[in-house]
């Protein structure tokens, strides 16, 4: 079982944008990173470009459901950040999960068969 904890420090969150590999698409960046352990750290990063702060926080909460939901599915002993682009500004539920699932599978951290 894969647990999963928050990435919460600016030092962790630099060395996963300095060192861990990226992809994107219209609306978000993911980036992964081997972290060494057996469990996941996941953040999110949301800008004020995106909208104001219950747009954010609606976005973060359906980010980490998302991932919540899937987390059987995902590799473990990854540190994961997830950034909104601009372009994600008003998405609802639906497209984040499919954005964060696509992207997922980009860097090869997801299979439906687990």
């Amino acid at each position: 079982m894969i647990f999963t904890e928050g990435l919460k420090s600016s030092s962790d969150f630099s060395k996963v944008y300095k060192k861990g590999r990226s992809k994107a698409n219209r609306y978000l960046v993911v980036y992964v990173l081997e972290n060494g352990s057996t469990i996941n750290r996941l953040g999110v990063s949301v800008s004020k470009k995106v909208g104001n702060s219950v747009y954010r926080h609606y976005f973060k909460r359906c980010v980490k459901e998302s991932y919540r939901l899937h987390e059987k599915m995902f590799n473990s002993g990854l540190d994961i950040v997830v950034l909104a682009r601009v372009g994600a500004k008003g998405i609802r539920y639906r497209d984040i999960e499919s954005a964060l699932l696509h992207l997922m599978r980009i860097h090869k951290v997801y299979s439906k068969t687990k």
